[in-house]
């Protein structure tokens, strides 16, 4: 009878880890701005991006994918 061996824990979604620490840098920038909503400029300043539609800056792991902003 074969019985198939666990993953190992070790094992992490670099993408998603990615994506919840650009979250989180999101969220403190939130709660410490005086204002309602971040403007789309300090939005990109916190994402380290250019505002270009760019990849968060050594941020995402090559060959990963890419972190953008939602549009809207």
């Amino acid at each position: 009878m074969y019985v198939a061996g666990h993953r190992p824990t070790t094992v992490q979604d670099h993408v998603a880890l990615v994506e919840i620490d650009l979250t989180g840098e999101l969220m403190i920038a939130a709660a410490a701005a005086s204002e309602d909503r971040l403007s789309p400029d300090r939005i990109d300043e916190v994402l380290e991006v250019d505002g270009d539609g760019g990849d968060p800056v050594d941020r995402v792991p090559p060959g990963t994918g890419t972190a953008g902003r939602c549009p809207g």
